[in-house]
Parts: structure tokens; C-alpha cells; sequence
């Protein structure tokens, strides 16, 4: 799944600390996070959709685009304390969490609801139940860290692995279920690499992240001596060492991008032979898969260096990297020291954060995360424009036959590539808004008063859920984000473009604003998603999701040299002091990003039939669908949580979503009248021209 940018449920589980949604009352702008007592619509942006305010008209277009667009508007913003980024998209999901509060608080009053609402309802009342948490102490662990304790051989450890996809704690290896890459009716079990506490293999490896090792060995030393775990400090020791190990034998995550690479289907009876040293059988077993004769294993080549790894480990070590790993991720819901020690580290220490969110914002985090469709419905009856929707579908028309223009029209292609790509174009499927057939949770088991068992269920359930659908045909209306989203994605299995509800709304869609900064903005955002069906990935995908070659070897090497010179734009760009963009890392989004303005572009040519372009606070109508792309990227974020993005986001900063695609288009140099000589400028032989 390619989403549009690390939203707050990508971000929980990639950073390993959710970001946080509050809003800044220090930030000067017309796009001031909404307060609790408005919460009918998302505040305009300007009189016409963009923010005239925040351009900084002292930098020209051609030193920096964004700066020009957005200068005056970050000169003024402060991140709030209790978050580590702060930006357009955070605004808006200010307001998405205040109307998930509302929905929330409403819900969980009424003690009479029935069915899907009532765990909506139940869950949250869990969480806030604060008194109820802080005496309980450490005595919800007691139980799962009793079967760790009580492990005797590598083969109940491995066990004990599989039984995490079912509640808390982690393995060496990780396990998905969804759709097979090269059977797309059909669902696969995905094995890949994991047993890294650390955000990436590179906070082991690079000098520039010692001081961060360091302080996650306190870390694991710290959670250990709260739960009561033998030897603390020594454990903690053997078991970064451990994961340091792992860590050098880990693929990397761009190596991790090839979809190709990533994909081997193997039967379950090969794994031992595969990677001999690590109990397959039992830890299949534990999650439940004991009958699945058939696995997609991930990084190949990593999986018999890791089984090695843990067949010469202690099994004192791995029984305590086992037990920090359940501390680890339940602390959340336990009480405030445990909660506060998680935070002090993986939302200080390595995101930069301030302080801790306040309790009923992660209140909402956690039950969006666990029954978000449910509580999805009720935000969707409460805050949904039944015509948005209509109008979405409108606008992605609009896109989907600018993506036709392109391909028909690219010269580097050949007839019959062409072909299948618009066969693929015609397939792809919309999601806007709302799934049209919700989640039933009536199987789940939510209670007052036990919000670790209340988490821990809702891990079974889902687990149980997808485990039970293998054999069984694909589920073509499952959506993999909630209605209340600030975010979008493609699916390349499903062949499809997904826009929850939440994103409907300025500073991407105002439907009173002007049309160019709509096609600027949402306009971006479809185009971008369309672009990520013909990436350097996505690609790989042909009209019915298989991942298979399609292309001519001829049409893929032309490709590859517009991507490869598209890649060393972005590895030049330096983020911070040493700091760059890993422009393999990043290939996918940046394609989506210079994809996704050039389709806005075209979309809104279009759409003026033939008639000039309005001139609008004397800004014509192609700078305004520039500035309406670069104005939904205006953001801070603390160097911490920089140095980390860097690092792990296949995401692009978001500075250079908007510097870096304009230089690639000729619309931009005309518009702004960029010359040669200007640091934007970049001469039309080494544009790059993909889509």
C-alpha cells in the first residue's frame, strides 16, 4: 500500500511512537488548527483557497519555491510541545481527532448502545478510565510474562513468537496476511525480517545514531527492571547486541522496495532447510498457520543469517528480549510509569517530542486504530457531505483522462506497452469517502475497566480475521485506512486509489475555492495516487494486480534512465547538516509526486474548455495550481524526527515535495519566469520526462 505521506497510523507503527494531533496556539495562520467548538467544516484557507498571507515575497520562485509559497507561514509557526511535526496535514487532523472526541465522548456516555457502537463506546471508556489503569500497576503483564518465563526450549520460544500476532510482543520474524502479489484473488502469508527495536538497521550501524543506541539500551534496561525481569542491565546489553547482529544482516529499505526481490513463494516444509535454526513449525503454529503448506518469505537472503543469530543466542537473551518486547509495546495502556517511560524514548529521545499528547488524544488513536470502521461510520453520519463524494468522483474523471493524455502521448514508450498500460488505467478501481460494506466486530470482546485485555482481544480478533479468509477469495471492498484519514493510498494488488472521507477538505478540496488550487491540491493527490500505479514499483503491476513484466525490455531500461536521473536529484538535496535524501529510498513517492502535479496541470487545462484562465490577486491560473500543490506540504518538523524520516520514510521531505517535482516541469519555469542562473533552475536536456 502507497500512501500519500506518513500519516498517524503509518507513522504508530514505523516510528514505534504515534505523532501527535494537537493543535498550536502559537501559530500564526490562516490555517490555525480548529478548536473543539467548530467542528462543521475545515476553516478556508484565504478568500479563495490559498493563504496570500503566508508566501514569503522577499524569496523569489526561482531561489525556492516552497519558501516563496510558504516562507512567511513557517517563519511563524511554532511545533507544538506535545508533537513533532507540525503542518497543513496536522491541522486537519486536529480536526479529524476533535470530531472523533466528540463522536467518542457522545458514544461512550450512552450506556444504552447496542452492537458495534457499544465497543466503540466501551473501548475509549477503557482507556480513559485512568484510576482503574494506574492501580492495576504492572499486574496486567503478569500473565504473559509468565508463559515467557516459563519457556524451556527454542521451540516454545518460537511459539510463544507466533502467539504475538494475537496480543503484545514481537519475533525475529514478522507475519502478514494479504493478497498474493502473484495471485491477487487469492490471500498469502508473508514472512519477512524483523527483531529490530530501533526504527532501522542504520540506528545499529551509523556513528550518527550512537547517542540514540545508547539511550535505547537504557531503554530496554529500564522496561525490564519495571517488569520485574531478572539482571536488567546485563540482558539489556546482550540483547542489543543481539539485534545489532541482526541489524547487519537485515536488508536494507531500499533494498526492501524491489517487489520483485521481496517475492518468493516457498512451502512451509522448505523453511527449515531455508534457514535452518529457528523452530518454523512452532512458531507457525502459535500464530495460528499450522495448516498453511505455503509462505511468500520477504528478504530471502537475510532469513538463514537471522535463523543463525537465534539458534546461537542464549536462551536467557531471547526469553529477555521477549519479555521487553511485550513491555515495550503494552506500555501504553498500563499505567503512567510505564506509559511515561515508552514516551521519554521513543517520543523524546527519538522523535523530538516535548511532551506526552494528552490522554483522550491517544484515547482516539487507539480506538481508530483498533475499531476504526466502527467508529468510522459514526464519523462518517456525522461530518460526510453526501456531496463531496459526487464531486471527487468528478475530479478523479478529470485525472484518470489527463493519465490517458500522458500515456498516449509519452515518446519513449512502445505501441504495445502502451496498450497494456491503458488497459491498466481503464481497470483501476475508486474508493472515495466511506467503505460501502462496514467491519463487523460482534465477534470482539470489549469490557469496562480492562483496557490491556481490551487491546489484546482486538489483536486476536483482527488476527483471527485475516487468518480466517486464507483459501478464501479476496475481499474487493476492504479498505486499508478509516473514513477519519488526513491521508490516501494506492494498492497496487487491488489496482486501486483510495481517498478516505477526512481528506476531502482544504487545504486539499474546497468547494467554494478556487478550482485551480483544488486541482493543485486534491488534484495532486489523485494524480499522485494514479502515478503510483506506474512507478518504479507499481509498475510491476499489470490491469488485474499480478506482479508480473508486462513492459518491453526496451521500454523498462528507458524508464530506469529517467528514474535513475529523477533519483540523483533528490540524493543531492541536503535535509539538515550531513542529512540527504536517499533518492532510491524515496523513488516511488517522488515518481507520484512529479506524476501527480503534471496530471493536476493538465486536469486544469481542461477543465477551462478552451477559455482563458481567470487572473486572480494577479496570479494567473498555472501559478495558482502550483501554489495550491505546495501548499498542502507546508511543515516543521523537530531535527530529531527529521534525522529518523530521513532515514526510514520512502517519503520525501515534505520542502522538497515541493521544490524538487517543479524543476522537472516546464509549465513552473514558464509561469514564474525561472532563468538560468536561479538555484531552481535545471536545464531542459536534464529535466526529467517519465510521465
Amino acid at each position: 500500500m502507497k500512501t500519500l505521506w506518513l500519516g498517524a497510523a503509518a507513522a504508530a507503527a514505523l516510528l514505534a511512537a504515534a505523532p501527535s494531533l494537537a493543535a498550536d496556539a502559537k501559530a500564526a495562520s490562516t490555517a490555525a488548527a480548529p478548536t473543539a467548538q467548530d467542528l462543521s467544516k475545515a476553516p478556508r484557507m484565504g478568500t479563495w483557497g490559498f493563504d496570500l498571507a503566508g508566501r514569503d515575497l522577499s524569496t523569489s520562485p526561482g531561489k525556492s519555491f516552497n519558501q516563496f509559497a510558504n516562507g512567511s507561514y513557517l517563519k511563524t509557526l511554532t511545533i507544538p510541545s506535545d508533537q513533532a511535526s507540525y503542518g497543513a496535514f496536522h491541522a486537519l487532523n486536529d480536526l479529524s481527532e476533535a470530531r472523533m472526541h466528540a463522536v467518542l465522548e457522545k458514544t461512550a456516555a450512552d450506556r444504552a448502545a447496542s452492537g458495534d457502537t457499544a465497543k466503540v463506546g466501551a473501548l475509549y471508556r477503557s482507556f480513559m478510565d485512568e484510576a482503574t489503569v494506574e492501580k492495576l500497576g504492572a499486574q496486567p503483564l503478569a500473565a504473559d510474562l509468565a508463559q515467557v518465563r516459563a519457556v524451556k526450549t527454542k521451540a516454545d520460544l518460537a511459539r510463544l513468537m507466533g502467539q504475538t500476532t494475537q496480543g503484545f510482543g514481537g519475533s525475529l520474524f514478522s507475519l502478514s496476511i494479504s493478497e498474493d502479489a502473484k495471485d491477487p484473488e487469492r490471500y498469502a502469508v508473508y514472512v519477512g525480517q524483523a527483531g529490530l527495536g530501533l526504527p532501522d538497521r542504520d540506528y545499529y550501524l551509523q556513528a550518527s545514531f550512537a547517542e540514540k543506541k545508547t539511550a535505547y539500551q537504557a531503554y530496554v534496561a529500564r522496561m525490564l527492571t519495571l517488569a520485574g525481569w531478572p539482571n536488567a542491565e546485563a540482558q539489556a546489553k546482550a540483547i542489543v547486541d543481539m539485534e545489532t547482529e541482526i541489524a547487519k544482516v537485515s536488508w536494507t529499505r531500499a533494498e526492501r522496495r524491489d517487489d520483485e526481490k521481496m517475492y518468493n513463494a516457498t512451502a512451509t516444509s522448505e523453511l527449515a532447510r531455508m534457514a535452518p535454526g529457528f523452530e518454523w513449525a512452532a512458531f507457525l503454529d502459535g500464530a495460528q498457520l499450522g495448516k498453511t503448506d505455503r509462505v511468500v518469505v520477504q528478504e530471502s537472503t537475510a532469513f538463514p543469517k537471522i535463523a543463525a543469530i537465534y539458534a546461537s543466542a542464549p536462551l536467557e537473551t531471547l526469553k529477555a528480549r521477549q519479555a521487553f518486547s511485550i513491555v515495550d509495546e503494552a506500555a501504553p495502556y498500563l499505567s503512567k510509569t510505564f506509559a511515561d517511560a515508552r514516551f521519554e524514548f521513543r517520543g523524546k529521545t527519538l522523535n523530538g517530542q516535548q511532551e506526552q499528547r494528552a490522554r483522550w488524544k491517544r484515547g482516539v488513536a487507539l480506538v481508530d486504530s483498533n475499531v476504526g470502521e466502527a467508529l468510522g461510520k459514526l464519523y462518517v453520519d456525522a461530518y460526510f457531505p453526501a456531496d463531496s463524494k459526487a464531486k471527487m468522483v468528478a475530479l478523479v474523471g478529470d485525472l484518470r483522462t489527463a493519465m490517458r493524455g500522458r500515456i498516449e502521448r509519452v515518446d519513449w514508450m512502445s505501441p504495445q506497452t502502451k496498450a497494456k498500460a491503458l488497459e491498466k488505467l481503464a481497470a483501476f478501481r475508486v474508493k472515495i469517502g466511506y467503505p460501502d460494506k462496514w467491519r463487523d466486530y460482534s465477534a470482539l470482546n470489549v469490557r469496562d475497566g480492562d483496557l490491556y485485555g481490551n487491546v489484546e482481544r482486538a489483536a486476536a480478533f483482527d488476527w483471527a480475521f485475516r487468518a480466517g479468509r486464507l483459501g478464501g477469495p479476496v475481499d474487493k471492498e476492504e479498505w486499508g485506512m478509516t473514513p477519519p484519514t488526513i491521508n490516501a493510498y494506492y494498492n497496487p494488488t487491488g489496482n486501486e486509489i483510495v481517498f478516505p472521507a477526512a481528506i476531502l477538505q482544504p487545504p486539499f478540496f474546497d468547494p467554494e475555492g478556487d478550482p485551480a488550487v483544488n486541482y493543485g491540491a486534491i488534484g495532486g493527490v489523485i494524480g499522485h495516487e494514479l502515478t503510483h500505479g506506474f512507478d518504479d514499483q507499481g509498475r510491476r503491476y499489470d490491469a488485474h494486480g499480478r506482479l508480473t513484466d508486462w513492459w518491453t525490455p526496451e521500454d523498462a531500461a528507458k524508464f530506469q534512465v529517467q528514474a535513475t536521473k529523477l533519483g540523483k536529484q533528490y540524493s543531492a538535496y541536503e535535509v539538515l547538516p550531513g542529512a540527504f535524501v536517499n533518492g532510491d529510498l524515496t523513488m516511488g513517492e517522488n515518481i507520484a509526486d512529479l506524476g501527480g502535479l503534471l496530471l493536476a496541470l493538465d486536469a486544469y487545462r481542461a477543465s477551462l474548455k478552451g477559455q482563458p484562465a481567470p487572473v486572480i490577486d494577479g496570479l494567473t491560473g498555472e501559478q495558482r495550481v502550483m501554489l495550491g500543490w505546495a501548499q498542502v506540504w507546508r511543515s516543521k518538523r523537530r531535527e530529531e524526527l527529521q534525522r529518523q524520516l530521513v532515514t526510514v520514510d520512502p517519503h520525501s521531505p515534505d520542502a522538497a515535495r515541493v521544490d524538487l517535482p517543479v524543476r522537472n516541469i516546464d509549465a513552473f519555469y514558464q509561469a514564474f519566469g525561472v532563468k538560468p542562473g536561479d538555484a531552481m533552475y535545471v536545464a531542459p536536456a536534464d529535466r526529467v520526462r517519465i510521465w
